[in-house]
């Protein structure tokens, strides 16, 4: 799943990113560059790609890297 996330960040980036450089971050995504539009764009194709929701009212923290986005998509996509 991380992989394709990656993909999606780099996407969502207009390829300023490649998936491999969004990997290996250490630093959050907004510091490599991650406008918020290109934040927007990735909560689109994650909510498309995944079939979840996510709510920009609460915390969106899980979106600086791909590990916080990840376990977000599993705890989302899991039965309540």
């Amino acid at each position: 799943m991380k992989e394709r996330l990656a993909e999606l960040v780099s996407e969502s980036c207009d390829g300023e990113l490649t998936p491999a450089d969004v990997l290996a971050a250490t630093v959050p995504l907004a510091y490599l560059g991650v406008t918020s539009l290109a934040q927007m764009r990735l909560i689109d194709a994650v909510e498309r790609e995944y079939g979840v929701e996510v709510d920009l009212s609460g915390d969106v923290t899980f979106l600086d890297s791909v590990d916080g986005l990840a376990a977000w998509v599993e705890a989302a996509r899991s039965p309540a």
